[in-house]
């Protein structure tokens, strides 16, 4: 372990990342191939509408899309995309938003799929129609969301469907594409963390998505503050017609055609709803660059590494008092293989709740996944750690089993 990084230096504890790309303790680890590219970035000038221009290629190549777009983040990119599907070509609209009078702004989403990053939607000034029931959790046969709910809620006022797509989402993203398409609508996917494998790059194109967002500082492993929207060219141009710096003047105005068509906008749009959420050069630079390094990497070799530090983290934890592990199926919702650690409180002397607990109060700080806590588990996730801090972290977790079975 590092006896001191930078965090220390500004009297911050560094973190021991155990529990997977998650935001709230940065991320992943930016590629020092990104990390250069925007060093270099930092060290000229560029209009950004042309850097956005070619970003949009460079997406299209890799996802298939038609067109593509750099945003700050997946969240940025579904609020891009809302905004997008509301206002299409439409300046006036544009700059209400997100008022959306006179407009369509309802997006039909399963109920089941609704998740507290969906309010993303909502800050473009959608309005989420929810369909289907929680009804497969009781145990009859029945589904959640039937392909006629989705079909029933389209209407007059729908701007879009949103889907989430995860192992567990239903019904097909391919079914619900034709429903939406079948009723000139187009549909939303939030795809943030479905990468790896390299294939979903291109795999909800495929099954008909018109956008789909995708973080850009998860397994991408480019600037946290990064996302990609990827999909059809008209909705990505509106996208970025309410996301880059407008202030200008008319007369001398000549954004990229291949991104923004100014004659179809018919004037200079005010600043739109996406200016909060700008992206710096250096960004947009560090991110095209971890896209292109992540398409042509083996990720079966780096599934397997991850896999084989798992297996290692168990069989370690294993010989721990009161601690038993398994290790996830590919179908778990993490894109890393995870160690799953059930804490038998008698027998450990120790709840998983204060192990996790103890284990965040240290310095440096050890995360380890939470959100099994009230069925007695935590989890470790091996794919941002090394070696090294994959055995520090299990020592720290037999510090604190030991230090609650000290008399």
């Amino acid at each position: 372990m590092p006896p001191e990084t930078i965090y220390e230096e500004l009297g911050v504890p560094h973190v021991v990342n155990a529990t997977g790309t998650k935001t709230r303790i940065g991320g992943s680890r930016i590629r020092p191939e990104a990390v250069e590219a925007m060093r270099r970035a930092s060290e000229a000038f560029v209009r950004l509408s042309d850097l956005q221009a070619r970003a949009s290629e460079l997406i299209a190549d890799v996802t298939g899309a038609e067109a593509g777009y750099v945003a700050c983040g997946a969240s940025s990119a579904l609020a891009l995309g809302a905004a997008a599907c509301i206002a299409g070509d439409d300046v006036g609209a544009m700059a209400r938003l997100p008022e959306t009078e006179g407009v369509p702004d309802e997006i039909v989403m399963p109920r089941t799929h609704r998740t507290g990053y969906d309010h993303a939607l909502r800050a473009a000034g959608a309005r989420i129609v929810d369909v289907g029931t929680n009804d497969r959790h009781l145990g009859t046969g029945s589904r959640n969301v039937e392909p006629w709910e989705i079909a029933d809620a389209i209407d007059e006022d729908t701007a879009a469907v949103a889907y989430v797509e995860k192992a567990y989402t239903e019904p097909p993203l391919a079914a619900v594409c034709d429903i939406a398409h079948d009723r000139g609508v187009p549909v939303i996917v939030d795809a943030a963390a479905e990468l790896p494998p390299t294939r979903n790059l291109s795999a909800f194109v495929e099954a008909g998505a018109d956008l789909v967002a995708f973080s850009g500082g998860k397994a991408i492993r480019g600037p946290q503050t990064t996302g990609i929207l990827a999909g059809r060219a008209d909705l990505v141009a509106s996208a970025a017609a309410q996301h880059l710096d407008m202030h200008a003047a008319e007369q001398v105005w000549e954004p990229p055609r291949e991104l923004v068509d100014a004659d179809r906008l018919g004037g200079v749009p005010r600043q739109g709803i996406g200016r909060p959420m700008k992206v710096g050069k250096e960004e947009l630079v560090g991110l095209l660059r971890a896209l292109e390094l992540f398409a042509e990497e083996d990720h079966e070799a780096l599934v397997e590494e991850w896999l084989e530090r798992a297996r290692r983290i168990a069989a370690d934890l294993d010989a721990l008092p009161g601690l038993e592990t398994s290790i996830t199926a590919d179908d778990k919702t993490a894109v890393a293989p995870e160690v799953v650690v059930a804490v038998d409180a008698d027998a450990a002397g120790v709840s998983a709740t204060d192990v996790v607990g103890g284990l965040r109060r240290e310095e440096p700080r050890v995360f380890v996944g939470a959100d099994a806590l009230p069925a007695g588990e935590f989890t470790v996730n091996p794919m941002c750690l090394t070696d090294d801090e994959a055995t520090y972290a299990v020592e720290r977790i037999g510090a604190q089993v030991e230090r609650e079975d000290e008399p």
